[in-house]
């Protein structure tokens, strides 16, 4: 059986994704798509549009046969972690035999390629992206002028260039890593995953949530399934009260301890919320060239949910489980299979939940407490404990 592995956040999802399943389908000859989605917060350290098993039943819908979980330490962070995370659970599955990704441009060969050597960092390297560093750019900024000044050989700069070619190349490193036996099957996107222009047809996440954000739903109904559209809120949830609270309350030394909260920036953001109690101004003013919105984000939903990087590193380096969100009808033969090959417990009911071994349950009691959240602001009630199978 040729299963064929998506990693991704169906934040909503929309007719590019659409496109991708169907091409896995009809020209990679899949027999079943298996997805790893990010639960109710995401990459870019907001609260998803709609809950963790809305979107994965959408996945179904649109063709997907399983949806797994990403546990929330990996799906809020960087995307090293964010790709570490899912390709560690992926190959503990000991099922999947290929990797679905979209790409601004770029071959497997060239990713791997990319990827063994960014692995083999030298130290003229290193030290040109300290010496970017100390400019005030980025990390992802600061390793793209180092990779252009090192003129390294075999390594095209324009696969770090862009977002969807930064997270490739990271599932690139985390493949050789892992030592997965993965083939990696990259598809060349026709839109820019950060575009704020809303398009007909195929067009960004981010565009959807912007219009979502401004009330213009009307315009997406030519951009998402059908199945999607009567399931969009009204507008997106807001969280911001409660992760201001969170931070009110949080004291330095703790935050220090979340991931890439580096360099004393703890104390920048304990500083800036006193004079900027809105959210989105205290975003805007913590936020710099180097410290970027989307760190700060995923810094305050990390202390939201008690995510210390000691447990992030420690969970890379031990087996987890494998949470399903939603099967297809047709295809719950795979949960009987994933019982049987995979390392990790696979979990379908609450039974399965108490039968997690300890650094897995302190992982998995952060996902429970996510989807509590997350109700408490959407006043839904979705049960953690719930595998929805979806009749197509």
């Amino acid at each position: 059986m040729k299963i064929i592995a998506v990693i991704a956040e169906y934040n909503p999802f929309h007719n590019g994704h659409l496109y991708q399943l169907n091409k896995i389908r009809q020209e990679f000859n899949a027999d079943k798509i298996l997805v790893i989605m990010s639960g109710n917060f995401t990459q870019r350290g907001e609260n998803a549009v709609m809950d963790k098993f809305t979107r994965a039943r959408h996945a179904i819908f649109a063709g997907a046969d399983i949806v797994i979980e990403l546990p929330a330490i990996f799906s809020v962070a960087n995307a090293e972690i964010f790709a570490s995370g899912a390709v560690k659970i992926l190959k503990d599955l000991n099922v999947v035999d290929s990797l679905c990704f979209g790409v601004e441009n770029g071959t497997a060969e060239e990713f791997l390629n990319a990827g063994q050597i960014m692995l083999k960092e030298s130290k003229e390297l290193k030290s040109l992206i300290k010496k970017e560093l100390e400019t005030g750019v980025s990390p992802v900024k600061a390793r793209y002028n180092a990779i252009k000044e090192a003129n390294l050989t075999g390594f095209d700069e324009k696969l770090i260039a862009t977002p969807n070619n930064i997270l490739a190349l990271e599932y690139a490193k985390a493949v050789i890593k892992t030592d997965a036996n993965f083939n990696l099957l990259p598809i060349v996107r026709d839109n820019i995953h950060n575009d704020t222009r809303l398009k007909k047809g195929i067009t960004s996440a981010t565009s959807i949530r912007a219009s979502l954000q401004k009330k213009k739903t009307g315009a997406l109904k030519k951009c998402i399934p059908k199945f999607v559209y009567k399931d969009l809120p009204k507008t997106p949830y807001d969280f911001s009260e409660i992760l201001m609270a969170k931070l009110y309350t949080e004291d330095s030394e703790n935050l220090a301890q979340i991931l890439d909260c580096t360099e004393g920036l703890e104390n920048r953001i304990k500083a800036l919320i006193k004079d900027n109690t809105n959210y989105g101004s205290a975003l805007d003013k913590i936020s710099t060239k180097r410290y970027t919105l989307a760190r700060i984000r995923r810094i305050i939903v990390s202390n939201l949910l008690g995510i210390k990087e000691k447990l992030v590193f420690k969970a890379l380096d031990n087996p987890l489980y494998a949470k399903i969100l939603a099967v297809n009808e047709n295809s719950k033969d795979l949960i009987s299979l994933l019982n049987e090959k995979s390392d990790i417990k696979i979990l379908t009911r609450k039974k399965d939940f108490a039968e997690v071994k300890k650094l897995a349950q302190e992982v998995l009691n952060i996902d429970i407490l996510a989807n509590d959240l997350y109700n408490l602001i959407s006043k839904n009630r979705t049960n953690e404990y719930f595998t929805e199978i979806v009749k197509v």
